[in-house]
């Protein structure tokens, strides 16, 4: 084939990131947000995982299960926005084959792992609040460290089919992924012949997902505010409300950008591509910059030790 834009092989050895297509004259500005969102997210978590472990009282199910996932949105963001700089900054849109397929599966597999600790945190204020007096014996440290691996297993275990898959297809139309990172999807779309299993099996990690861990979240909620509903004053109902709204925040904001970008990727399509690209790399981001936030804001320990480093005792 003479187009330089395809190619004819079975496995390329590289391919080639465009960044925000469409875009590209402005890549340097676009960098600076995405710049801010990552120095954001990468000094808050560190911040929630030194402030967790120097304060003893802070040592507790929920937030080793927000230490856990303060470590997952540091992978999340890391596994995706230094690549993306290269690209905004320096125009190093290549990526090795193998890099590409380690991205991907990085970066899917602890998207999932996120999702399992969002499902274990709603089990930690469904216990905390319809259980108090039995949420220390039922939520031990080792029942949580249980559970934190069995949710990294889970991630790992469902995307592992997605590089093995994807090495099985041959590509003979494009190395050119049109966006600054490796997807699943933007490369099964590469292949040639029928890749119809990749595009399923990623439809059922989808719905094991979105789905099952949705409903489970939905069922712990539903019995958290049937709790909250028979307490006896109002000052108590909002009190014991008051301490599921962080966990409610980073659950609107995993979820629900999530669910609008992929309505509007299967049904609007007068959208442009560089509007779907960019909405989706501010998607990625945005829980691990604002995760932090949210617990830090809300969580009067987190917030009282952190005033504490910063403002001398006695001042």
């Amino acid at each position: 084939m003479s187009n330089s834009n395809t190619t004819d092989f079975s496995h390329p050895s590289t391919f080639i990131l465009l960044g925000i297509p469409g875009l590209e004259s402005a890549h340097v500005w676009i960098s600076i947000p995405f710049c801010a969102m990552y120095a954001i997210a990468i000094v808050g978590n560190f911040t929630i995982l030194f402030i967790v472990k120097t304060e003893q009282s802070l040592h507790g199910p929920l937030h080793y299960f927000l230490c856990m996932l303060a470590s997952t949105d540091l992978v999340v963001s890391t596994s995706i926005l230094p690549k993306m700089l290269a690209i905004f900054w320096f125009n190093s849109r290549e990526i090795y084959f193998s890099a590409c397929l380690t991205q991907l599966y990085i970066f899917h597999g602890f998207s999932v792992v996120e999702s399992g600790i969002f499902v274990a945190m709603a089990f930690d204020r469904y216990v905390a609040i319809c259980h108090p007096l039995r949420h220390s014996t039922i939520l031990t440290n080792a029942v949580v460290g249980h559970v934190g691996l069995a949710m990294a297993l889970r991630g790992g275990m469902l995307v592992l089919p997605y590089p093995f898959l994807i090495k099985q297809w041959s590509y003979c139309r494009t190395n050119i992924i049109p966006q600054p990172y490796c997807a699943h999807i933007a490369v099964v779309k590469l292949a040639c012949g029928d890749t119809r299993v990749s595009s399923y099996y990623g439809l059922f990690v989808l719905f094991c997902v979105l789905g099952l861990d949705v409903i489970a979240i939905v069922v712990s909620y539903i019995q958290i505010l049937r709790a909250i509903l028979i307490l006896p004053t109002n000052d108590a109902r909002i009190k014991t409300f008051g301490t599921c709204i962080s966990h409610l925040c980073s659950i609107l904001v995993f979820y629900v950008p999530g669910l609008f970008l992929s309505l509007t990727t299967r049904y609007d399509q007068k959208v442009p591509q560089h509007f779907h690209v960019l909405i989706a790399n501010v998607y990625y981001l945005m829980p691990s910059m604002l995760n932090p936030i949210i617990y830090g804001v809300r969580t009067k320990q987190i917030w009282g030790r952190l005033l504490r480093v910063f403002i001398p005792t006695g001042t």
